[in-house]
């Protein structure tokens, strides 16, 4: 067989490099939806990948690897790696998975990741590790001193795939189709290595089974998904009732019934008690970070709304398939990070509503902290509310629910509510998470207290 040229040999370097990293991000991004993206998930998906990268490089520098069947055998790795992308990555595969999960009594999202991991994530990273060794090899035949030139390209390659993955090709082209590029770009390689009829049967077989899974048409049908992106898996669900949900990373983000005009519960509440009762005598300035489906103030043409969301199709897809409307034109929508959009502006609003869950049950870590409150405090004005939609245990039965509390009471010390959407049992002892809406009103407190020497109660009324 034909000896690869050295241009063709940095190449395939470079290639190895720029699909390993682009589908470890775009795993990451797709079990985001069922686990969230927290540092825990991060670095276990990492830790395996990693693993088994140096366990491929240890191997690849085998002696019984002979050099007259390196080529053979990198082509067959490509033709591994390309199919692996497609089982590893694709969302309707990965969502098998999950149910399998949950059919087992595995809902432990550590546990699910961990299992996931070792199946999916083990194979690849060790192909990667062990393409990279014997490509050296083949390249060390040109030139023996140039282990760093093989580094710098493999390294240019994992460059190239993190940023044109998480800048470029997941925000405009969708994760879906990310997916199928890195299985083009597999099938490239194992091509350059052999063109025999067989290699390109496979390939044709594999570059089918993606584009078919992967395609819009494949995952709107089948699953109802809109967008699957860098950020958000949305999709839109009509019953029965004609009331429509509206599903980010997993979470039923929103509700609406266009012929009642109902939704969420907590929003129900926010909307009559707090929204449709603000006074005529000037326009109120709210802000929504995380803005949902719009449903907050919906029927509301009187005040300014700003919505602020990092998921940029969220507005065209609520209004198109969810809201089957127009917002009106008070209410402006920005697309940005709710934690930055704060540190910029310097307008103070009258009513502010916290709602961002980046999949079920899970707020962005940076959001709940102390640091962030405060931030989220010097936006509010004089005699403003503050609210936060949270999914925690009503009766404090778990840690989080706890050190969230205390969080916010740290915080914010005095002119607090908390309010349970919905019926609970304070007694219970299950583990059963709830809207619950906490809320701060902006009006001076000296925070002093009645005691058995001072209860100056008849003044203070």
């Amino acid at each position: 067989m034909r000896k690869l040229s050295r241009g063709t040999l940095i190449f395939l370097i470079f290639l190895n490099g720029y699909v390993s990293l682009s589908l470890e991000l775009a795993v990451l991004r797709q079990l985001s939806f069922y686990v969230g993206s927290s540092a825990v998930i991060t670095s276990i998906i990492m830790a395996i990948f990693l693993g088994f990268m140096s366990l491929g490089y240890f191997v690849g520098e085998s002696q019984k690897v002979n050099d007259n069947k390196i080529r053979p055998i990198l082509n067959v790795s490509f033709l591994i790696i390309a199919a692996l992308s497609v089982l590893a990555a694709s969302f309707p595969l990965i969502t098998e998975y999950f149910l399998l999960m949950y059919v087992g009594g595995i809902k432990s999202g550590a546990i699910q990741t961990f299992i996931y991991s070792l199946i999916f994530l083990s194979t690849g990273p060790f192909l990667f590790g062990f393409n990279t060794t014997l490509l050296s090899r083949q390249l060390h035949s040109y030139n023996k001193n140039c282990t760093g030139n093989i580094m710098a390209w493999d390294t240019i390659g994992s460059v190239f795939g993190s940023m044109a993955t998480t800048l470029l090709l997941m925000p405009f082209l969708g994760v879906n189709y990310t997916v199928v590029l890195i299985t083009i770009l597999s099938v490239v390689g194992a091509l350059i290595l052999r063109r025999h009829w067989s290699v390109w049967i496979m390939c044709t077989i594999v570059l089918a089974l993606s584009l078919y899974i992967n395609s819009d048409t494949y995952q709107r049908k089948n699953m109802g998904i809109l967008v699957n992106n860098a950020n958000s898996t949305i999709s839109v669900s009509e019953y029965d009732d004609n009331t429509r949900i509206l599903y980010m990373n997993g979470l039923p983000m929103s509700v609406y019934n266009p012929e009642n005009g109902g939704t969420a519960e907590y929003v129900n509440y926010l909307n009559d008690n707090f929204i449709y009762t603000m006074p005529a005598d000037k326009k109120y300035k709210v802000l929504v970070l995380g803005a949902g489906g719009f449903t907050l103030g919906l029927k509301d043409t009187q005040n300014e709304y700003t919505f602020v969301d990092i998921e940029h199709t969220l507005k065209d897809v609520s209004e198109q398939y969810f809201l089957g409307q127009k917002l009106g034109n008070n209410k402006k929508f920005i697309v940005a990070d709710a934690s930055q959009f704060l540190k910029n502006t310097d307008i103070q609003y009258d009513f502010i509503l916290l709602d961002v869950y980046s999949n079920s049950y899970q707020v962005p870590e940076g959001l709940i902290t102390a640091e962030f409150m405060e931030r989220l405090k010097s936006r509010i004005a004089p005699n403003g509310i503050i609210a936060m939609n949270m999914i925690v245990n009503p009766n404090f039965n778990d840690k989080y629910s706890r050190v969230f509390d205390n969080t916010f009471n740290a915080v914010f010390p005095y002119n607090t509510m908390r309010q349970v959407i919905g019926d609970f049992n304070p007694w219970t002892q299950k583990n059963d998470p709830s809207n619950v809406v906490y809320i701060y009103y902006n009006i001076e407190n000296d925070g002093r207290i009645y005691t058995i020497n001072k209860t100056p109660v008849i003044y203070d009324r």
